[in-house]
Order: C-alpha cells, then sequence, then structure tokens
C-alpha cells in the first residue's frame, strides 16, 4: 500500500498551537483516510488524543477541529460542506456542526483535508492559508466586527476578491454559549456554540484560497454523477420546490400536520402560518437564489426588505428552522421581522435555533411571571411582539444588560439560574435547545432527540413521515437498500420505527462524515440515493468500498461523539426529553398528542441493545468499539 494515495484529498492536515504560534502539518496515510474518511471522524480522532478530560470548553485546553472529506471539493451537487467540533460550551458534551458554502472547496483546494486549533492566542488572530501554505496574522483590527465587514476586509487586506472567509462575530467574542461559525455571511456552522469557542482562544477567522485540487481516480466516473444530479434535478418536483421555497417551504406541511411549534412548544399549530411561509417569502421580500459550490439546487435565500426592518441580500433569508424559531416559537407573525433576526443572526454569529428557541422561553417565563422586568432591564417579552424579540436578540448578542448576560448562556443554563419554573417551560436535551419538528408529531424525533451525542437534532436521522406505507415508492425504495422494509405510522415507536431511527442515524453520520448535504444526498427524496454513495466514493478516491462498509463507518463516527460524551460523565440519565415534549399539545390536528416517558425509554433500551451498548450506562462496550476498529479510544 502507497504511503499517501493522491486521489481525493492532499494527505494533509494542519495543526495550529494558538498558544505558541507553531504551525504543523500532520501526514496521514491511505488507510487512516479510509477508516475515518473525513467530516467529525477526523475532528474526533484528534479532539479525543488531544484534549484532556474534563476541559473548560472556553478555556485553552478546549480542541476545535474544522474538518473536510474525500469528496470535498468534487465537482458535484451536495458536496462542499465542513464539519466543526470541539468540546460544546452549550452542553459540554460533543459540539458538532456542519455548512456549506463555497468555503469548504476552496480550503481544500488551499491545500489541507482540515485544521486543528489547540490552545489559546495571546491577542486576536486569524489563519491565513493559501495553496498548501498556512499563517497567522493579526485580527486585532478585526475584534468587534461582524462577519460581513470581516470578510470584505480581510478580502482588502489580502488583495483578492474570491477569498473565502469563516470568522466568528461579536457573539462568539463574547462567547455566547450559542454563537455560530458564519462563512460567506450567511452560512453557519450553527449548533453547539463552536463560534463562542472561537471567541474563547482569541481566533477571529480562516481565510482559505488556493488551485490545489486533488486529482479523481476516476474523474469519468465523478462527471458522471454530476449529470446524474443534474438530469434528477429536472424530474424531481421535490427537489425543484426546495429550490423555489427553500428550506422554508415546509412551514404550511409542517402546519398541517400539526407540527409547527408555536408559543415555546405548547402547540404544533399557528394561526398566522401562511404569513411567514415560503410561499409568502417568494412573493414578497425574496430577491435571488443563491447556491453552493457545483450545486445545482440553489436553494439558499436572498431577501431584501425596506420599512422598519431593514435586511440587505447579502446577509440571505430564513430557513425553516429560523421562521419557526423566531415566528411561531414566538408567536410572531411579521416575516420582516424574522428575515431581521436572521439577518442579525448571521452577521453577529449565532445560532438561530438556539438563540430564537431561547428568546422563546423567556417570552413564556415573563408572561407567567417567572422573569420579571428586574431580569429584563424592563423589556417586556411578550408574546407576538417583534421589536422586543429583536431588542433581546441584540442585548443576547452583546451580553448587554442582565438580560443580555442571561439569555447569553442558553436557556437551559439561564433556568437554572431562575429556578425550578423556568426550568419547567425548558425544550432542551443535554442543554440544547430543540429544533422545530415535533416528536409529538413524529415519534422517532423523540428518540434521537434523547440519543443524539450533540443534543436535540433534526439532521441526526431521517424522519417518521419517510418511512410511511404513503411515503412513496422513492423514499421506501431507498430505504430498502438500507434494509428498511417494513413502514410504520409516523406516531409508532415500536422495534421497527427503533431500528430504523438506528440504521438513518448510521446513515445520515455517514452524510456528515463524507461532509455531503442531506437535501441532495439522502435515503428518501433527494437526488441521490444510498447505492450512488459507494459510487462517488470509489470514483473520487479508487478505493472498493461498499455501502455495507459506508454505514460502518457512520456508526464509527456515532460511537467516537458518545465515547466523548462517556469521558465527561454522560450516560443514560443525560438521554432524556424535558418534561414539555411529554406534555399533550393543545390545539389543531394534533391537539392532545404527547410521547410519555415510558415509550421513549422502552424505545431507549432497544435503541442501545441494537447499537450494541450497554443498556444500563446508554455508553458503548468495548467489544462494540473493537468491532467498529476504535478500541484505541478507551485503552
Amino acid at each position: 500500500m502507497k504511503t499517501l494515495m493522491p486521489y481525493g484529498y492532499h494527505g494533509k492536515i494542519l495543526v495550529v498551537d494558538l498558544s505558541s504560534g507553531r504551525l504543523r502539518v500532520d501526514a496521514h496515510d491511505e488507510a487512516w483516510y479510509r477508516t475515518y474518511m473525513g467530516g467529525s471522524n477526523f475532528g474526533l480522532y484528534y479532539i479525543l488524543k488531544h484534549m484532556p478530560v474534563g476541559a473548560d470548553p472556553l478555556g485553552p485546553d478546549n480542541v476545535l477541529t474544522l474538518m473536510l472529506s474525500v469528496l470535498t471539493g468534487a465537482p458535484f451537487s451536495g458536496q462542499s460542506r465542513m464539519t466543526a467540533n470541539a468540546k460544546s460550551p452549550l452542553t459540554g458534551a460533543i459540539g458538532d456542526s456542519q455548512a456549506g458554502g463555497f468555503f469548504p472547496a476552496e480550503m481544500k483546494n488551499a491545500g489541507f483535508d482540515g485544521v486543528v486549533f489547540l490552545g489559546k492566542a495571546e491577542r486576536p488572530v486569524y489563519l491565513w492559508i493559501k495553496n498548501g501554505e498556512a499563517e497567522l496574522r493579526d485580527a486585532s483590527h478585526l475584534w468587534g466586527l461582524g462577519a460581513w465587514e470581516t470578510e470584505t476586509r480581510i478580502r482588502a487586506e489580502l488583495d483578492d476578491p474570491k477569498i473565502e472567509v469563516a470568522c466568528c462575530g461579536p457573539a462568539g467574542e463574547n462567547l455566547v454559549r450559542v454563537a455560530a461559525i458564519m462563512n460567506m455571511r450567511n452560512r453557519a456552522c450553527g449548533r453547539t456554540g463552536l463560534g463562542a469557542v472561537m471567541g474563547s482562544k482569541n481566533l477571529k477567522a480562516v481565510a482559505v484560497r488556493g488551485s490545489l485540487r486533488p486529482a479523481f481516480a476516476d474523474p469519468k466516473g465523478v462527471k458522471a454523477v454530476a449529470a446524474l444530479g443534474a438530469s434528477e434535478f429536472k424530474t424531481n418536483r421535490g427537489m425543484q420546490e426546495l429550490g423555489e421555497l427553500g428550506t422554508a417551504g415546509v412551514v404550511l406541511s409542517q402546519e398541517f400536520a400539526g407540527g409547527l411549534p408555536t408559543r415555546n412548544y405548547q402547540s404544533g399549530t399557528f394561526a398566522y402560518a401562511e404569513e411567514i411561509s415560503g410561499e409568502r417569502m417568494a412573493e414578497t421580500i425574496l430577491v435571488d437564489r443563491d447556491t453552493c459550490y457545483a450545486c445545482v439546487v440553489r436553494c439558499k435565500r436572498e431577501v431584501e426588505t425596506n420599512g422598519k426592518y431593514q435586511v440587505r441580500r447579502e446577509l440571505g433569508g430564513p430557513e425553516y428552522e429560523t421562521i419557526a424559531t423566531f415566528g411561531s416559537y414566538c408567536e410572531i407573525r411579521d416575516l420582516a421581522a424574522v428575515a431581521k433576526a436572521n439577518a442579525l443572526c448571521n452577521d453577529y454569529g449565532l445560532d438561530t435555533i438556539g438563540a430564537g428557541a431561547t428568546i422563546a422561553w423567556a417570552i413564556e417565563c415573563y408572561e407567567d411571571g417567572i422573569l420579571t422586568d428586574e431580569h429584563t432591564d424592563g423589556l417586556a417579552l411578550r408574546w407576538g411582539d417583534a421589536d422586543a424579540m429583536l431588542a433581546a436578540l441584540e442585548a443576547m448578542a452583546f451580553r448587554r444588560g442582565r438580560l443580555g448576560a442571561l439569555l447569553a448562556e442558553g436557556s437551559a443554563r439561564a433556568a437554572a439560574q431562575i429556578g425550578p419554573a423556568a426550568q419547567a417551560r425548558l425544550i432542551t436535551v443535554k442543554g440544547s435547545e430543540a429544533p422545530a419538528h415535533m416528536p409529538q408529531v413524529k415519534r422517532s424525533m423523540g428518540l434521537i432527540y434523547a440519543v443524539n451525542p450533540f443534543g436535540a437534532d433534526h439532521q441526526s436521522s431521517e424522519h417518521d413521515t419517510s418511512y410511511e406505507e404513503n411515503a412513496g415508492e422513492r423514499s421506501l425504495g431507498w430505504l430498502a437498500e438500507l434494509g428498511l422494509t417494513r413502514p410504520v405510522p409516523a406516531t409508532d415507536l415500536g422495534e421497527e420505527k427503533v431500528e430504523f431511527t438506528l440504521i438513518t442515524q448510521y446513515w445520515t453520520s455517514l452524510m456528515d462524515v463524507l461532509n455531503l448535504c442531506q437535501f441532495d444526498w439522502g435515503a428518501t427524496w433527494q437526488l441521490y440515493g444510498p447505492s450512488t454513495v459507494a459510487q462517488v466514493v470509489n470514483a473520487v478516491t479508487g478505493w472498493d468500498t461498499t455501502l455495507p462498509e459506508l454505514m460502518t463507518v457512520g456508526a464509527r463516527r456515532v460511537n467516537l461523539m458518545k465515547v466523548f460524551n462517556m469521558r465527561e460523565g454522560f450516560a443514560r440519565e443525560h438521554d432524556r426529553l424535558p418534561p414539555r415534549l411529554h406534555q399533550p399539545l393543545r390545539g389543531g390536528v394534533s391537539d392532545g398528542l404527547r410521547v410519555t416517558e415510558e415509550e421513549i425509554e422502552r424505545a431507549k433500551d432497544l435503541y442501545y441493545r441494537m447499537a450494541g451498548w450497554d443498556v444500563a450506562t446508554g455508553n458503548p462496550t468495548v467489544e462494540r468499539l473493537e468491532e467498529l476498529g476504535i478500541g484505541w479510544v478507551v485503552k
């Protein structure tokens, strides 16, 4: 076997010691790349080797990684994504988040497969990478700037308008625990607060530029995959609608199913859903569609608003989750106000799910007299008050006043300061706010929210509606490739649904290892199905992978993340839903629906056994880790 294989990757990981200012390059062989393949697996490899147990997530011992995959930069839809990992300042568990755009492909062309950050710089710095060369540069003049201005100034300073920049905004600098890492001003590694890790390290940005495109083992095979995606898009109405309406296109279908979280998850129905829908956005404030490198779908929104809430297109338009968290969660019906909240989050560097859900929690607490004017600096937080929501968002981003300091901790830590009544209104798992897909309506969401290592996440398994008998030939056919052939109702949480949850968790985990966009690559309605993944990996690398081997790579990621949590003291008792998610919904077609604690506990028993984990602790066994080839993590 050759030491290095020049297909699909560079064989080089850049390691940056911010404390000393020293940079080194780690070389890895083909066997390492085939074992881990990219994304979180690369990140967890370094984190488990270099981060001491019990490290302060906002201290110098935390390890931050930005990782690509063997596929990044290849010219087909859905490959330009990167994964950020570190210990989460929000949860204390593993932090994990993905983002798309042009930055990932450009970073690959700059000559590295990933970057590892150790330590903390004495003063603000940014990392500049170009064609295999890297240096740390002073960023004191960038500190305090938003994502838009940071990117603009770095491009001017380095005299290249095609430089791509990933950065933290003021929220990350102020150590807001739901801070994001931004690129292209509107692409976010949003979940788990990794922007605050950048800020804690005095790392303002990473700038990349390059022309070192890796060669492919089978260029014709890669082109065939690209052509397949382009051809499929022409006939796939679901993907065309994603391009036309973005993820906001599901607002009304969620409302129709009674699964649009409203009033901080008290209801699944919002009377004004149409006013914040993707269709309304397309009719009113949408001015253009943006895309990621080499993607035909163009699902990203560009919006402009005038009048009271002004938004410029450069900061993007809201996704479904953003519309829900700042809209229905808070009972706000003004689409322009939601777009403004999205723009502020993108510029300040905030996760829209965490920020919007935290504000919704605060509104409910204020309305119920749990938070007072003393807590809010006199700001009256009311359902439906867009001005109050935006004022709270500004306070959060800058830790301004008592309210800002409270909200900047995220809702779980904030509630712990206030008391049991505030904690009873949380929608958090492991301290991370729940996204806008309701377990009361989609049962497996309850299980995956509970067991997912980095908290409630809607992209860590396929959704129940794809595994119903009426889901459609395409969805059921692709799931059959994964061995799932007995569809059950969305409200079922029996053995078949648990198996569906675990297998599709491995599948979506593989997507995050290979850094493939789940909107292009999936097991249900997307452009490409499971069998095509092995085809494209082999075309790029020259390997002979199979779908079972790739699913094992996905399982490896889930287990590596779980081992990190185990080291930090997490166990079965942390895999639980908050009381709010067990309470019956109020109003609409989902009125009275609930997921019980007992059915989640039964499902967890099944899940742990199927995963090869200890049922009592909810953690991987040594035998399972050895089986996956990662036994070293517990030795």
